[in-house]
């Protein structure tokens, strides 16, 4: 066991970032004989073992002007041994971190451009092995390249120079405090008048990406407040919104205790349809200090970063999250109701489109969600992904207005949440876990039912239908016709693409074929993932084209021809379709109360 007398000294170098390098400095306390330093492997939020040790480099550990040898351990090549020599009390490390992947994946995604770097610390950190992450102390600084400003949850000591120093904090919270640094970087105060105190902290690829509407900024201090009112609570001491809009890193958002590392394209709040599709990110990552981050699920409250996580409550983690998430979206005014609706319509009509479910259940992509965040769209329809997430929403939105209906709309899922997610009051940031009967007993106080019955049966069912029961308890049903609404459309325009999931059967991105729904008239014609779209009905395929023959041949007896390429060879598919366009939409149940109306409503007044 380690027993730390000093921190350890971490010192981030962000001069090379521009080119894809982090250089780190550790001053780590040590005591003579074997001793061995890890590397995060089990990254929170990620729910995977996602430490990326293979881009981890240039380490050299020196004491006393001498170099000790290190050796990876043969099993576990997170753990590196090392043989301290007599009279050592600290071992200097020098360690690179190669920030050259891909713009994909999450934290360890591309991360840099030649104006601004995230940085989680876990990319360059070592520390004692077998000790509790709340137990390791270390003493954080970074320096910045000229001109570069710095965005983070951590509590700042003081400044010399380039470089920012921070107060000492445990690897629990170092590793949950990643940082935020650019040429073109703007912070602005949310809800000035709420404390704690919140921050929109923004880095661009130009000074345009991060110029705000006083509406937007308006919008985002909705969100503070109206999370005030849902939850009734803050576990923080002060809260950062991470904020990066660049087209060089991965896109994604992932939550941390008193910050969000938020990524999206340069162009968001210069593009309607970026902005409509990106707008859920900020609330979603923001509940999550509450859903996630303060109450978490047992099996993902492990005391290190080497213990194996266990995803079965990620119905909850996430699921949870992205209704709350979604809901706050619209309640803060970032997504009109109508918005919500057309955005929910395209993912439940997705999941009720998921053949994959008959023979996977929802529980088991909990459980497997390690296996399941890498996965390629491809045939994903069939294997099922993360789904907790959009069919988790559909879930709690069922638990919303069956509450609602059970209680003649007395109490809520408002109410669920302000008990469970905001128990104890105001706290600084720690981690009360809850496990599956703790969720039971949690709606049980709000309104008395089997709920452990209800929520097992939606986990278990294998059915081949979504479970749509909280649209329909809320007032609307999802229907199809010949167009698409606004979110469909906006995620088409993204994807230089066209959604056909629901007529052909297919959806494509720059005229390859994504996906293939398994029996769909696409699927019975041979098409697979991964072809390439090459002519239709004789013509070059078009986005348009596409479109067109799909709507012309429901006034046809003719099937749609198409070639497609697959890996140099050609084929001619005949598909034998006649029922035009279709895309999902809400529409009103007039004889059924608007459930749904009144939870999206705001809970703080104007």
């Amino acid at each position: 066991m380690f027993a730390q007398t000093k921190s350890i000294k971490i010192d981030l170098d962000l001069a090379d970032a521009p080119r894809k390098i982090l250089h780190a400095h550790l001053s780590i306390p040590v005591q003579p004989g074997p001793v061995t330093l890890e590397y995060a492997q089990w990254i929170p939020g990620e729910h995977s073992p996602t430490g990326p040790i293979d881009n981890f480099a240039g380490i050299v550990f020196t004491a006393n002007g001498q170099t000790i040898p290190w050796e990876r351990d043969d099993v576990d090549m997170f753990a590196f041994r090392l043989n301290i020599p007599a009279g050592v009390t600290v071992v200097e490390a020098n360690v690179d971190f190669l920030a050259t992947a891909p713009a994909a994946g999450f934290s360890a995604g591309a991360s840099t451009s030649p104006n601004l770097a995230v940085v989680a610390w876990n990319e360059v950190a070592l520390y004692p092995a077998g000790t509790p992450a709340g137990e390791i102390k270390f003493t954080p600084s970074v320096k910045l390249p000229d001109g570069w400003q710095i965005g983070t949850a951590l509590a700042k000591a003081g400044v010399e120079g380039a470089t920012t120093h921070f107060e000492d904090v445990s690897l629990e919270t170092l590793v949950d405090s990643p940082v935020l640094a650019g040429r073109f970087f703007k912070e602005i105060p949310l809800a000035p008048e709420v404390s704690p105190k919140h921050f929109l902290d923004m880095v661009g690829d130009g000074p345009e990406d991060v110029n705000l509407s006083t509406e937007e900024i308006s919008q985002f201090s909705n969100l503070v407040k109206e999370t005030g009112a849902l939850y009734k609570s803050r576990h923080y001491d002060r809260y950062h919104f991470l904020f990066t809009l660049s087209d060089s890193v991965a896109h994604f958002g992932l939550e941390h205790h008193q910050s969000s590392d938020d990524r999206v394209e340069a162009r968001n709040f210069l593009d309607e349809d970026l902005k409509l599709i990106n707008g859920g990110l900020l609330p979603h990552e923001f509940t999550h200090s509450w859903n996630g981050k303060y109450r978490r699920p047992a099996g993902l409250a492990t005391p290190n970063f080497q213990q194996p996580m266990k995803g079965e409550l990620l119905w909850v983690y996430e699921g949870l999250t992205e209704y709350l998430g979604d809901v706050l979206t619209a309640r803060s005014g970032i997504w009109t109701a109508e918005q919500y609706r057309e955005a929910l319509a395209v993912s439940a009509a997705e999941l009720d489109h998921r053949p994959g479910r008959t023979w996977r259940d929802l529980q088991d992509t909990a459980t497997a969600a390690q296996t399941l965040y890498s996965t390629p769209s491809d045939w994903d329809n069939w294997r099922r992904s993360v789904d907790y997430y959009a069919e988790g929403e559909l879930i709690w939105l069922d638990v919303d207005t069956t509450l609602r209906k059970l209680s003649g709309d007395k109490v809520s899922l408002n109410d669920f949440a302000a008990r469970f997610l905001g128990f104890g009051g105001n706290t600084p940031p720690e981690v009360v876990p809850y496990q599956f009967s703790d969720i039971v007993a949690g709606l049980n106080a709000i309104v008395p039912h089997d709920w452990k019955g209800f929520l097992t049966q939606r986990l278990n069912s294998k059915s081949p239908h979504a479970p749509l029961d909280g649209i329909t308890n809320g007032g609307y049903k999802l229907e199809y016709s010949d167009h698409t609404n606004e979110y469909g459309r906006a995620l088409e325009a993204r994807e230089h693409g066209v959604n056909a999931w629901y007529s052909l059967g297919i959806a494509t991105a720059d005229e390859v074929i994504k996906d293939v729904l398994v029996d769909s008239p696409a699927y019975k014609a041979g098409l697979g993932p991964g072809m390439k779209l090459i002519a239709i009905n004789g013509r070059r395929a078009t986005e348009e084209l596409l479109h067109s023959a799909i709507a012309d041949a429901k006034n046809s007896k003719e099937p749609i021809e198409i070639i497609v390429e697959n890996a140099g060879y050609f084929k001619v598919v005949k598909i034998d379709y006649h029922d035009g366009e279709r895309y999902p939409h809400m529409v009103r149940l007039s004889e059924t109360p608007a459930l749904l109306d009144e939870i999206l409503k705001p809970m703080v007044k104007p």
